[in-house]
């Protein structure tokens, strides 16, 4: 019934207006903290020879074709532009959005606010009273329009996105006193998609950050409030931007201390830009503000073994040789999947979790993926490790951690057999298994146990990991829940963790609701920021632990396993 509504006020609409319509902000004479040098044009209207600043001082929205009245799905998108609060530039950007939403079923509208900086005062302040005037404006108008106005998003980049972030955490804040009867409109968004938040750590505000955002004594700029009226929010960031990503993984903590729903994606080596425009939308369908249909099993996905030629199993240990063997534990052993076309010479080893109480090859953590990078022509060799926990004294993770130090090396010594890369190794794993694969990770010049034979020579290290919702990884949730949900200062990486020279890159992909808290990937994420090797993050919105084991199609809990083929094929796999 509402979707009917949406739709018949988009076909009235579609009949009486029309691309780049151009609305006023402000009444005439009401604009506050009005300055002479500010103007409101993008870059592709003010740098024309000719321009006339004085014919441009006053900000407006620009409303642009409505969505076909079938495809509208009710939501509306403020479309913010970067420039350093100096200029609007993104030009192309805001017009690539404008599309691609449009196609979504998204009513666009973008917003162009005074610049350059206002002197006197904060550099966002005009833009965030044009901001909130903005959403003001733009809500009044909902019915008129054909959109919901309790889905009014934005979407910004760089300076754009930190006025959203206003927008969106301080909307009880009021940028300027109330001139008419639209001041009356709440001016709180209800949700916002942000590319590069610039200027929102205290050693950046205004330039780029001269610490990296993650200095003792820096902070997340107090203007942002977090108030009652705080919405979900989607972020991306470079993991090399100037513009620290630590921007947004501190916004991201604080909306997690919040219970507020969010994403945030951590691309490496990446600088200034906006990335990851489809995790956006896919952030849009699990939050359902765009349709997003019921859950499918990730096993029915992936039915079977077709894209596999040849199978090998082989034990890990020779017999009598386990180190700290208990009887009560299983055997561990490794198997060989080789895919029927070979696309690289590198190797993914997988295991599964399970509380280091129990661990299967055949379940929903390890087949599906097994049977994915087989498909792409990729070698996996997949391991059950030794289960349940071993007794006192002996940490939970000791004896899996030996049976994966041992696979590796075994792996590395019959790679050349099976021409194969012993030097392109990489571990994944998922919950207790994630804590394993950053064990694997960090710590390989740690040995595990004693040299028993001439493979025990052959180096453990790995040339990445992939840790899918791992367990146990600050000491908030040493061996539980996050007690603090990872948010505290307090809540440390757990000393397993060595972060040795020989650490690789790491993906992480969580789950935001997961109660082993997404902050075990920030944090491990941050870590290894410091010691200048670059991760990839993406946490989920909504979603808990297990995120994958059913999901919506178009959602990130269901395509996760692209985000894992992405990473690897920016590794250079046949290098």
């Amino acid at each position: 019934m509402k979707m009917t509504m949406f739709a018949a006020a988009a076909l009235s609409a579609a009949a009486t207006l029309f691309a780049g319509e151009k609305e006023y902000i402000w009444p005439e004479g009401k604009m506050p903290d009005a300055q002479p040098h500010q103007i409101a044009a993008m870059t592709d209207v003010s740098t024309k020879k000719g321009f006339k600043p004085g014919e441009w001082r006053k900000p407006y929205i620009e409303w642009f074709d409505p969505p076909a009245p079938a495809a509208n799905t009710g939501v509306c998108m403020i479309l913010i532009s970067g420039g350093a609060y100096n200029v609007q530039c993104d030009i192309s950007l805001v017009r690539q959005w404008r599309e691609k939403l449009a196609a979504l079923g998204v009513t666009c509208v973008s917003l162009v606010h005074r610049t350059p900086r206002p002197k006197g005062l904060p550099i966002w302040q005009s833009a965030w009273e044009d901001g909130q005037r903005a959403v003001r404006l733009v809500r009044s108008q909902a019915a008129k329009r054909g959109f919901d106005p309790g889905k009014i998003g934005v979407m910004s980049m760089s300076a754009g996105s930190h006025l959203a972030v206003l927008l969106a955490t301080s909307s009880l804040t009021p940028a300027y006193a109330p001139v008419d009867a639209l001041d009356a409109q709440p001016c709180n968004i209800n949700f916002a998609c942000t590319f590069a938040i610039a200027y929102a750590m205290s050693d950046g505000v205004g330039m780029p950050n001269r610490q990296g955002g993650d200095a003792p004594g820096v902070t997340l700029d107090p203007v942002f409030k977090f108030d009652a009226k705080t919405c979900p929010v989607w972020m991306s960031h470079g993991g090399n931007d100037p513009y620290a990503p630590a921007s947004s993984a501190h916004v991201y903590r604080r909306l997690r201390e919040r219970g507020v729903p969010a994403e945030l994606h951590l691309y490496p080596g990446k600088r200034h830009g906006a990335f990851g425009f489809d995790r956006a939308v896919e952030f849009m369908r699990q939050m359902r503000f765009l349709p997003c249909g019921p859950e499918k099993p990730l096993m029915k996905r992936f039915p079977d073994d077709s894209a596999r030629a040849k199978y090998a199993k082989k034990a890990v240990w020779p017999k009598g040789k386990t180190p700290d063997f208990q009887k009560n534990q299983c055997e561990p052993y490794l198997e060989w999947h080789f895919p029927k076309k070979l696309s690289t010479k590198a190797i993914q080893i997988i295991f599964s979790g399970g509380s280091y109480q129990g661990n299967s090859p055949e379940g929903f953590e390890v087949k599906p993926a097994r049977r994915y990078l087989n498909a792409k022509g990729m070698t996996v060799v997949t391991v059950r490790y030794r289960t349940p926990r071993p007794a006192a004294p002996l940490a939970k993770h000791v004896t899996a951690w030996q049976d994966l130090q041992r696979a590796i090396r075994l792996v590395r010594a019959e790679a050349p057999k099976h021409g194969l890369d012993p030097d392109r190794i990489g571990v994944m794993g998922s919950s207790a298994g994630g804590h394993l694969a950053l064990m694997c990770a960090t710590s390989s010049t740690q040995a595990a146990y004693k040299p028993i034979d001439e493979t025990d020579s052959i180096p453990c290290n790995v040339q990445w990991a992939v840790a899918i919702y791992p367990a146990y990884a600050l000491d908030d949730g040493a061996e539980a829940f996050n007690t603090t949900g990872g948010n505290a200062d307090s809540a440390r990486l757990v000393p397993e963790f060595k972060f040795d020279s020989a650490t690789p890159p790491v993906l992480f992909v969580h789950g935001d609701a997961d109660k082993w808290a997404a902050m075990n990937s920030v944090k491990a994420w941050e870590r290894l920021r410091r010691m200048g090797v670059q991760g990839e993050l993406h946490t989920l919105a909504l979603r808990g632990h297990c995120f994958q084991k059913t999901a919506s199609p178009g959602t990130g809990s269901y395509t996760y396993l692209d985000r894992i083929w992405e990473f690897l094929s920016g590794k250079k796999l046949n290098k």
